[in-house]
């Protein structure tokens, strides 16, 4: 509106001062170049929102201004419509115009040398090109400029989600991870606690509740240790140090009979089979999650298992021993003795353990026996992160 209003103004000036571009034209009436001028002033205001609509009625009246004296401020408002044209109009006119106007521009040069064959030819020609090409062209390169910002301006925003994205995964698993350890950890320890604590008070026997004190004296110790130690690797700095402190398959002899001593009232009895030594070293991560396996297993069998074998095999499998395989198998039935609840998380966080190391893992009955089994790789290449 403001561009409209001062063109239209400022017109008027030029032509209160009889100021005009031409003489002997074909409409010689002083008052009409305001036709022009008025017309030209009202699609300025479509510039914006209608910019091929004013780019039209603009196109009309700079011809009607021509057939007239001429007002320089119609001209100078018509490159305006032009640029706008370009500028805020679609793709497909973006491209179009500016061929268009170099045509025209092209077209009126040699139009006006073969016509006047002098000189002042070619004056007409670059007139004409400052009024409709170069508008034209200066469009198409602020055009491609507000593009490109915007273009950048949204791969940023894309770049931040992306960023978002990858935070929020990696806290995500990291939490699962902490959960995972914490589950371990302490799992087994406050089974153990839990159902000698219930032995010790359903039982009226002191033999027995000296015993069952015993071993939650122990697991309780043992669990504020663990405990110690996970919380040194969280201030620590996490994953980094851990590796150095984990526990690994050497220490499963240790793990298998702390839990055969734990399990001895319940009427179960644990077994180690280790068929898998003698191959190349395993990776950190495949012993961790082997130690885990076999750890969450034996506390599920000391909660849940009917009286009998407890068994834990470790093998080799595939070409050159190249699959680490854990199989942690007990009977199932109902138990005489005080059990305790389970929640499932052992089971999604074994099988979570497995599928990042890109393993296989299955847990259910087998022929009267609750059975986990587990395939690792054995090789540091093919482990998973």
């Amino acid at each position: 509106m403001l561009i409209a209003v001062f063109g239209l103004l400022g017109g008027l000036v030029l032509w209160l001062l009889d100021l005009y571009m031409r003489t002997g034209v074909v409409l010689g009436d002083t008052r009409l170049p305001l036709v022009p001028l008025v017309v030209m002033s009202a699609a300025e205001l479509l510039r914006r929102a209608s910019p091929r609509t004013a780019l039209a009625i603009g196109s009309v009246a700079l011809v009607a201004d021509q057939c007239t004296h001429g007002n320089l401020a119609t001209v100078a408002m018509y490159t305006d419509v032009m640029y706008a044209a370009v500028l805020y109009g679609t793709p497909a006119a973006a491209r179009r115009i500016p061929v268009i106007t170099f045509l025209i521009s092209l077209l009126v040069t040699i139009g006006s040398l073969a016509w006047m064959r002098s000189p002042e030819a070619l004056l007409i020609g670059i007139v004409t090109a400052l009024v409709v090409f170069v508008p034209a062209l200066t469009g198409v390169s602020v055009r491609n400029h507000r593009d490109a910002a915007e273009t950048a301006r949204l791969r940023a925003d894309q770049t931040a989600l992306l960023a978002e994205m990858d935070r929020t995964q990696a806290v995500t698993a990291e939490r699962a991870r902490m959960a995972r350890e914490l589950h371990d950890l302490v799992a087994n320890h406050l089974s153990a606690i839990a159902i000698h604590s219930t032995a010790a008070l359903s039982l009226d026997d002191p033999e027995t509740s000296r015993k069952a004190l015993g071993v939650i004296r122990e697991n309780s110790v043992e669990g504020l240790a663990e405990m110690r130690r996970l919380i040194g690797l969280l201030r620590a700095g996490g994953a980094e140090a851990e590796p150095s402190s984990s526990p690994s398959l050497a220490s499963l002899d240790a793990l298998v009979e702390q839990h055969r001593a734990a399990a001895a009232d319940g009427g179960l009895t644990c077994v180690l089979e280790d068929t898998g030594e003698g191959g190349a070293p395993l990776p950190a991560p495949v012993e961790l999650a082997a130690y885990r396996i076999v750890q969450e297993s034996l506390t599920n069998a000391l909660k849940h298992a009917a009286p009998g074998p407890v068994r834990v095999r470790l093998g080799r499998a595939g070409r050159a021993g190249r699959r680490l395989t854990v199989e942690v198998s007990s009977v199932l039935g109902d138990r005489a003795g005080p059990g305790a609840p389970g929640s499932g998380a052992g089971l999604v966080g074994m099988r979570e353990r497995v599928a990042l190391l890109g393993g296989e893992f299955e847990a259910g009955p087998v022929d009267g026996m609750w059975r986990v089994r587990a395939e690792l790789p054995a090789e540091e290449g093919e482990a998973g992160p």
